[in-house]
């Protein structure tokens, strides 16, 4: 068994930080700043999907992203925190030897960042983030299953929105939703994952040690 995590709204409360990243982003560029119920809605998905409601043009994209990331990569990504029982549990499941992995929307170098920052990036066998050429979960999740040649029916994925549980059956793996981030509990369960769980501690209960 091994297990891909998420990372935005499953290990870590990074609200505060892509929050205010994209607050300086519209504000930047004279546009009307959503309100925070709206902003909410644009964690998870990759920027690129959510730029794109907005501008037609991909210069105008790729503007947007570096305005975001000049203000994320030098303080949204400290403006996080690991959720509870996130280091209890990673012990644990370590000390079981199931390789962890980190697939992630994310910016990877900003993963890797933000890993670091919080200390348990050591936990990780690989880490896996948004790249120019592969910022899709689904490509993202694929990516780690074939460069570590994880059998797929011995894999699951820890998400906590749509676009985790989406990607994880796109590529054939067992999936858990994780209520206590930034998806919606009611889109989760329309979404079907085959588990879904209400604190990363239940992980423990759900995963298969054998």
């Amino acid at each position: 068994m091994a297990i891909l995590f998420d990372l935005d709204g499953t290990l870590v409360d990074s609200s505060l930080g892509i929050m205010s990243a994209f607050s300086y982003c519209f504000e930047t560029l004279n546009l009307p700043i959503p309100s925070d119920s709206q902003l909410r809605e644009f964690i998870g998905p990759p920027l690129e999907t959510t730029f794109a409601a907005y501008f037609e043009k991909d210069d105008d994209i790729n503007k947007a992203i570096s305005l975001f990331r000049e203000y994320y990569d030098t303080k949204g990504v400290y403006q996080s925190t690991l959720y509870s029982d996130v280091k209890e549990t990673l012990d644990f499941l370590r000390a079981h030897h199931i390789p962890l992995f980190i697939t992630t929307s994310k910016n990877e170098p900003m993963a890797y960042r933000m890993l670091e920052y919080l200390e348990i990036n050591h936990y990780f066998t690989a880490i896996y983030g948004a790249l120019p050429n592969r910022y899709r979960k689904s490509d993202v999740i694929a990516a780690c299953l074939a460069e570590h040649k994880l059998a797929t029916e011995n894999t699951v994925i820890l998400g906590d929105t749509i676009f985790d549980i989406f990607g994880g059956k796109d590529n054939s793996i067992k999936t858990i939703a994780a209520s206590w981030g930034f998806g919606d509990r009611k889109t989760l369960e329309d979404s079907q994952p085959d588990d879904i769980i209400d604190s990363i501690e239940s992980l423990k209960k759900v995963v298969d040690f054998n």
